[in-house]
């Protein structure tokens, strides 16, 4: 039933290529904006190239989150799953999967190429596609919980925010430092270590809270 639920989720996203492709287009925008708004030097946009990225990714997952659960609560197909005989946890897993493949892994596998674009030193190239691949589910976990806080709600989009940024301050604080440890010559695996804990922390937690949260949205 759970590997029904994936590829069903991900034939919908690959169907509404508009959805898919506006969080990467606005990441992209985004960090292609800096040099023009700062300066186009090299040397500074080297060393702000770490946080200008880790910036754009944060803001482009949020664009996205507010689709999680939305389709499924407008159908009636999310009460369905809530009665299904599977824990909810592991549905909410299935939808921060689909999530996380469709938004954030491609923000992970294009953000060489703005480093590149915005004179990234190579010291840096290597913990920012780490950092990435161990924050961007972080990213997807801790947004499905105000996903679902918000999924009833008709202006949930702009309250959602509110909701997650506070738990997003750690992960953009330790994965753009560990990039610009990288880029220093220094050691950056206490950043990712963090990160990783941070990640398994959130993979037990998250579910729980979210299944809480969609029968709160639901029972409204």
């Amino acid at each position: 039933m759970l590997m029904a639920l994936l590829k069903r989720d991900l034939l919908l996203a690959f169907r509404a290529r508009g959805d898919l492709l506006n969080p990467l287009m606005f990441f992209m925008i985004v960090t292609s904006l800096f040099p023009l708004a700062v300066s186009p030097d090299p040397k500074l946009l080297g060393v702000i190239a770490a946080g200008v990225i880790w910036v754009g990714a944060l803001l482009a997952t949020l664009l996205s989150l507010d689709l999680m659960f939305k389709n499924d609560y407008e159908d009636g197909s999310l009460e369905q799953m809530l009665l299904m005989p599977q824990p909810v946890m592991l549905m909410v897993l299935v939808k921060v999967l689909v999530h996380w493949l469709v938004a954030g892994l491609p923000l992970a596998l294009i953000a060489p190429l703005l480093g590149l674009m915005l004179g990234l030193p190579n010291g840096g190239f290597q913990p920012l596609v780490i950092s990435l691949l161990l924050a961007t589910p972080i990213l997807s976990l801790l947004g499905s919980i105000g996903a679902g806080l918000t999924v009833g709600l008709r202006k949930g989009g702009m309250l959602m925010p509110l909701l997650i940024l506070p738990l997003y301050i750690p992960v953009l604080i330790f994965a753009s430092s560990s990039v610009l440890a990288g880029v220093q010559g220094s050691s950056y695996t206490g950043h990712l270590a963090f990160l990783g804990a941070y990640l398994a922390l959130t993979l037990v937690i998250a579910p729980v809270a979210t299944a809480g949260a969609l029968r709160i949205s639901l029972a409204r």
